[in-house]
């Protein structure tokens, strides 16, 4: 375990999580007189239950904690004292040189619940991005259930959206109020950005023709799309940006035509694995729009809350497309910030691009160098 100040900077958070960040401690504070949260805690650990996740670039001189080559890893930090972030806390990174001791001390563990606990982390280390949809899908794949408010969109994310969700769903809501939905919409939006599914969405559940429990799990459903279809167009900007630096980068130092070959085979597999994802992600979504768009210009609510209920298992290709995605275009802007030269090492830059492809798929690994 290593004393970590790097929690300071993730005081700033004003949600549970990010495609980067679940932030359990806050979590905690915010659920404190929540029974589901103590009756259904994603960790068995009190301790692990309140630190915080986080997916970490690997420096260069941190490689040497693990057996094998990585460049991302899922950190967990327990911070020194819950209400007051600033002070930094503990952490280690899963799969690290001792990683289970290291738990089993932190979490002070009994052997039936490490095991347990030990099974989820390994789940989050093995997702490319820590959305809450994504989560879901995993843990339901596993046979986990946790409480909803692990699986809330940040708050700051909410607010982003608020706009994109407010149009998108306008006209459903004015369906569903008779028209009157000058008054309904922010609240509606508000409700339907949240974990809690309560009366502010009535209208929406009676215009659907849903029990109130399918209700609850068409509303994550929704959500889900919403999250996703607000993410790509939130990312498309910046995803055209780094397509276009991978094309122009340059590089220097040795260069053996074993290497330049892996190079420019490589800039390309880039480029066209984000540009399939970037295609595939919209070719989904397109499934959801259609089945949105039946449900308000023919007033179908049984095909679209069938769809709702039958359409979670997209989030599994959603989300790790997004996240491949998402670590290409944020890792790519921390290596080279805007006006920066686009000029590197020959050996970094297939590093790189090796990292970039090994996100997609294991039948990548065919591209990948000896």
């Amino acid at each position: 375990m290593a004393a970590d100040r790097s929690i300071r900077s993730l005081t700033a958070l004003n949600g549970a999580s990010t495609s980067r960040v679940l932030n359990l401690a806050f979590i905690a504070a915010a659920n404190v007189d929540n029974p589901e949260h103590r009756s259904m805690p994603l960790f068995r650990s009190p301790i692990i239950n309140a630190s915080v996740l986080l997916k970490h670039r690997v420096r260069s001189d941190e490689t040497y904690v693990f057996v094998g080559a990585r460049t991302v890893a899922t950190k967990i930090i327990v911070p020194f004292d819950q209400k007051d972030m600033r002070t930094g806390g503990r952490s280690i990174l899963i799969d690290q040189r001792g990683y289970r001791d290291a738990l089993c001390q932190i979490g002070i563990y009994n052997a039936e619940d490490l095991e347990r606990d030990l099974q989820i982390l390994c789940i989050f280390d093995r997702l490319p991005s820590l959305d809450p949809f994504l989560i879901r899908e995993h843990l339901r794949a596993a046979g986990v259930e946790c409480a909803p408010c692990y699986l809330e969109i940040a708050r700051a994310d909410q607010e982003r959206m608020f706009a994109f969700v407010s149009a998108e769903i306008h006209r459903l809501i004015s369906l569903a109020s008779a028209g009157k939905s000058q008054g309904s919409t922010g609240r509606m939006v508000s409700a339907l950005l949240s974990t809690s599914v309560d009366e502010k969405l009535e209208p929406l559940r009676l215009t659907l023709n849903m029990s109130p429990t399918d209700f609850r799990e068409g509303v994550f459903s929704w959500r889900g799309f919403l999250y996703y279809k607000w993410c790509i167009e939130e990312k498309w900007p910046e995803i055209v940006d780094v397509l276009r630096d991978v094309r122009k980068v340059d590089s220097f130092g040795t260069k053996d035509p074993e290497l330049n070959a892996f190079l420019t085979q490589s800039r390309r597999t880039v480029i066209e694995k984000v540009s399939n994802s970037v295609h595939s992600i919209r070719k989904t979504l397109g499934v959801y729009d259609r089945a949105y768009s039946a449900l308000v210009e023919n007033q179908t609510p049984n095909a679209f809350r069938d769809f709702l209920l039958g359409a979670p298992h997209l989030f599994l290709d959603l989300g790790e497309k997004m996240g491949a995605i998402s670590h290409i275009a944020s890792f790519w802007r921390y290596r080279f910030p805007r006006g920066a030269k686009l000029n590197i090492d020959s050996e970094e830059l297939a590093a790189i691009f090796q990292d970039f492809i090994s996100n997609f798929a294991p039948a990548e690994g065919a591209l990948l160098r000896a």
